[in-house]
């Protein structure tokens, strides 16, 4: 199978873990952003292109349940999904939690973005000091979600079989 196969069907589980699944589980009030942490970690795994086109398709399909300006998300996530690896070194990658403390960090980033975003635009009720626990427990939620998050995207992507020029089975 290729990632084209396999992106699709990816994504429609992600949507429903987006959209059923997390919002049941929330902390402080406040749901994981999976459809963020796929594109910091699609921009971690694959590098910055993957990272901007898998983060503007999540932030497409997360527009579709919000009552923002349809492409704020997609704007934020692609640009969030281009940056992290952008700016990441190859030392990053040299102990187990440098990734997952880069994931946390790059969802954070994520959703203040979206908000600053959103502010630019005039959608000023995004703003507020609810937003500060919101980032801290996003952030969170991607650092607990990073390692799952990553296989899935290497997997979906085939980055492994790609960079070493093998096929899965």
């Amino acid at each position: 199978m290729t990632p084209a196969v396999r992106v699709p069907p990816f994504f429609v589980v992600l949507v429903v873990f987006h959209t059923a699944v997390f919002p049941q589980l929330r902390v402080f009030g406040v749901a994981a952003d999976v459809l963020l942490l796929i594109a910091v970690t699609s921009g971690i795994s694959a590098g910055p292109e993957a990272g901007a086109v898998m983060g503007f398709t999540a932030g497409l399909l997360a527009d579709c349940f919000l009552q923002t300006p349809f492409g704020l998300s997609a704007l934020a996530y692609c640009l969030v999904g281009w940056g992290v690896r952008s700016f990441q070194t190859r030392i990053l990658h040299a102990t187990w939690w440098i990734p997952v403390l880069t994931a946390a960090l790059a969802s954070a980033v994520g959703v203040l973005l979206f908000v600053v975003l959103g502010l630019v635009v005039g959608q000023d009720q995004l703003w507020s000091w609810r937003v500060l626990p919101i980032i801290g427990v996003t952030a969170l939620w991607a650092g607990v979600l990073s390692p799952l998050a990553t296989r899935a995207v290497r997997w979906t992507l085939m980055v492994d079989s790609l960079r070493h020029g093998l096929t899965l089975r």
